[in-house]
Formats: C-alpha cells, structure tokens, sequence
C-alpha cells in the first residue's frame, strides 16, 4: 500500500466511513501508539523511525514475490509510518487543542429542537418556551405540546364551518415535528415552514404548503387525498412516507420516496427509493436512489456522496446558523461522508480539511471558505 493509500484509509476513517476492520486497525494502532508516548515527539526520532520501516518494507518487497500474507506485512507496515507521524501531531496537538477551545468564545452550538407556531389572530408562540399541555383553540380544534415536544392537532366538537390558518415554522439552526388531526406525521428542516388549516380537511382535499424541507408520513384516506404543495410542484398521495427538499436557496426541488406511491405535478408518478428532481425550468427527471441520504438530516446525520462543497455550506449554515463566505471560486472538488448533525462544527470543519481538498475557516459565525 503507498503512503497515498495509507492516507486515503485515514481520510476515510476521519470521515466515519471505515468499515469494521479498517476502524478496529486505525484505532488500535492509535490508541498503542499514544499510550506509550509521555512527551512532545522529536521530529528527528520521528524520521528515523519512518527511514527504519521503510527500509525494512523494501527489503522484504524485493527479497519474496509478494503472496497475499507477505503483502499484506508490508502494507501494515507502510500504514504504520503514516499512522505514527499522524497519530503523534494528532496526539501532541490535542493538549493545545484543548486549551485553545476552553477559551474560546466563539462555540457554536448544533441546531436544536424549536419552532414558532403562529395561529389565525397572529398570535406567535415559542414552542421550546410553551409549556406542555393546551396552547390554543381554534375553530373547535384544540392545539398542544406533548411531553416530548410534539405539536398535536385534536379536532373537539367542532360547530362552525370556520377553518383557521396556522404555520409553524423552524428559524435556521432548528427542527420540529408535529402531528395532524388525521393523524399524519411530520419532521421540519431548519429554515423550513408548514402552513395547513387547523382541521387539516378543505373541500375534500388535506393540503399542506411547505417551503424548505420536511419528511412526511401521511395517514392513509382514500376519500381525503394529502397535497403537499411548494413553490413550483405539487405532491398527491393517499398514505405514503417521503422527503421533499423545496429551499428557495437551491437550484432544484428533490422529491423522495420511501414508501408507498406519490404523483408530482398530475403526471410523474414515483415508487419507492425513486427521487424526483425538479429542475428551474420545470423539467422533472426521476433516478433510484439511497433513501438513507434524503433523511440523514431526520436521523441526525449529514450524509455527502459526491456533494459539491457549495451544497454542503448550505446545510451547515441551516443547521448551525452561520454565514458562509468564499474567497476566490469555491473549490469544484466533491466529499464524501457520514457526520453527525450534534457534533461541534470546528471538529466538522477539521475532518474536512484533512482531505486537502479545501481550506475552512471559522471567524465568530462565519465559515470562511478557502482553496
């Protein structure tokens, strides 16, 4: 294995995608190598251990036509010299990591649980601050916050033919379910908000507007189809689980689906695993997909395949509400990664450096963007 592929191994386990064995081989190592270390290495000790290794490996290389067992000692080997040198600045740099992040003032917190419910009179109510229990009635409907912060929407002796608007909506860095009279469930994406009548039901028809990103769970009810309407496109479905990612932000609208059946626009009809993505001109084009990314973000995850670096700045500045700047053109290189949504974005930032693909930088609430 050359250092380049050595490197490639580190790069994939910073990024959490090592599988078992390539975890185990990377943190073992690691955790050997530390524990016997009790002071700042010397960079002199550290080059003649790498000259010692890398002689040995050549000798070895050209002395035995290389079996699968014999390649495989030398290639421990070589991911032995890369993994002590990054292992000992790893190691070696955490104490001024760590005193560098206790002073600072500038910790950026991960997005939370909240959402502002906003009713028909225009009262706004803070759903991280209300209190559990009844927060208002309207039209007969009864609006409350469970235990575990879930919206509810009870329909109770209703009288009128009166049918209130309400919208709950997620500022940046926030995320909130709520659940409908029918019984439908739904998670909300930072920066992202839902506007319905209270009873849900209106001319036969349950329909939602979403603008920014939800994962749905509809309540089967064939007399009572769900319209999820957003900017430019319109979603049918009569029971169904799927994600509609409709930011004003981005070029394109991607529809989901991972259960059930869902019709886009009166035409496009989608089975499961199938993604739909609306383009600026109106064209809809359908390919299979892995469901798992579309709803990373309902799970607590970021999950990049071949993301574009411009693609992901959006996501962490939803998410953790920050600005992003560019110096110069943003960096045509794609990433690849499983990363949690709770973890601090300077450690996220980190791993992304380490592909050498990009430079970030955080200045207070901006993430500088560099070559």
């Amino acid at each position: 294995m050359e250092k380049e592929k050595v490197l490639a191994l580190l790069e994939k386990y910073n990024m959490g995608l090592c599988n078992q064995e390539e975890t185990a081989f990377v943190e073992a190592w690691y955790n050997s190598f530390a524990a016997k270390q009790s002071g700042k290495p010397i960079e002199e000790d550290l080059e003649t251990e790498k000259e010692l290794i890398w002689k040995s490996i050549q000798k070895n290389k050209h002395q035995h036509r290389p079996t699968r067992s014999s390649t495989n000692g030398w290639l421990a080997a070589a991911a032995t010299i890369v993994l002590a040198i990054t292992a000992s600045l790893l190691f070696y740099n955490h104490r001024n990591e760590t005193i560098t992040a206790a002073v600072q003032t500038n910790f950026i917190k991960p997005g939370k649980y909240s959402a502002t419910l906003t009713l028909a009179n225009g009262r706004k109510i803070s759903l991280s601050e209300a209190t559990n229990g009844e927060l208002a009635k309207e039209a007969g409907v009864i609006i409350s916050k469970t235990a575990d912060g879930k919206l509810i929407y009870e329909i109770h002796n209703q009288t009128g033919t009166e049918n209130e608007i309400n919208t709950i909506s997620t500022a940046k860095g926030e995320t909130y379910q709520l659940h409908l009279p029918d019984g439908t469930n739904i998670w909300l994406n930072a920066a992202s908000s839902l506007t319905y009548t209270t009873t849900l039901i209106k001319d036969g028809v349950r329909n939602v507007r979403l603008e920014g990103e939800a994962y749905f769970e509809v309540t089967k009810d064939k007399k009572h189809p769900f319209i999820v309407e957003t900017n430019k496109q319109q979603i049918e479905v009569l029971g169904t689980h799927f994600n509609v990612n409709a930011y004003k932000d981005e070029s394109m609208t991607k529809t989901t689906l991972l259960e059930g059946s869902v019709q886009l626009n009166h035409a496009t009809v989608l089975k499961p695993a199938d993604q739909a993505t609306l383009d600026l001109s109106g064209k809809i084009s359908v390919e299979q997909v892995d469901v798992k990314e579309a709803v990373a973000w309902k799970n607590g995850k970021f999950i990049f395949s071949s993301e574009d670096i411009t693609s992901v700045m959006r996501k962490f500045s939803r998410w953790y509400d920050v600005e992003v700047v560019y110096k110069n053109a943003p960096p045509s290189a794609t990433f690849t990664g499983v990363m949690s949504r709770y973890d601090d974005i300077s450690k996220i930032l980190k791993k992304i450096n380490y592909t050498g693909r990009v430079h970030l930088k955080l200045e207070g609430r901006r993430i500088v963007v560099m070559p």
